[in-house]
């Protein structure tokens, strides 16, 4: 068994965080993981990719290969369009609907969430109405860990558990807004898997 993640989106999002939960999650199951990252610009609003391995045996290397992945979590719509050629022939693209303009030549939000629709097992997640609703529009990077998950071979009391510890410093009120926000990230997507 192996699964290959590719994550996109921009400083400030959370693309980072949610790809250590997911890399945490598979270590306490049992897997392998091998995790990478680039960094566009090092402050918000810069491109950020990154790459989560996970499988039941050894993994050569943190590099996933174009038309390998089988899950792309795109934080924002257009980045995903941008890593699009890492999906897998039968891997599926997971994005956020919500835009965050950081260029000035933005495309119409209608045409990339037109291009974004046009890929075979695609979903879009409305993240920031979610996050909103569960108490905090910057939990949108944790409603996507949620609508990760049923993709991958993960428990998802496990992650559950890892976004728990991470956010434990910042408070019960924090922790029960990230773990609602997981809820329905994975209610989000529920379906898209049946």
């Amino acid at each position: 068994m192996k699964a290959d993640v590719v994550l996109a989106g921009v400083g400030g999002q959370g693309v980072l965080s949610v790809a250590a939960i997911l890399a945490e999650a598979a270590r306490r199951g049992g897997l392998r993981v091998k995790q990478g990252e680039i960094h566009g610009m090092s402050q918000r609003g810069g491109a950020v990719f990154a790459g989560v391995r996970l499988a039941d045996g050894a993994i050569d290397s943190d590099l996933i290969p174009r038309g390998s992945a089988d899950l792309l979590l795109g934080l924002e719509p257009l980045e995903a369009l941008r890593y699009v050629e890492y999906l897998g022939e039968d891997g599926r693209l997971v994005v956020s609907a919500d835009p965050m303009e950081n260029i000035p030549d933005y495309p119409a939000l209608a045409e990339v969430h037109r291009l974004i629709a046009g890929v075979p097992g695609s979903v879009m997640v409305e993240a920031g109405a979610l996050a909103k609703e569960a108490g905090s529009p910057r939990a949108a990077n944790v409603v996507m860990a949620g609508a990760a998950t049923p993709f991958l071979p993960l428990e998802p009391a496990t992650v559950a558990d890892c976004i728990a510890e991470g956010f434990a410093r910042k408070g019960e009120r924090i922790v029960a807004v990230n773990l609602k926000a997981f809820e329905a990230g994975r209610d989000a997507v529920a379906s898209a898997v049946a």
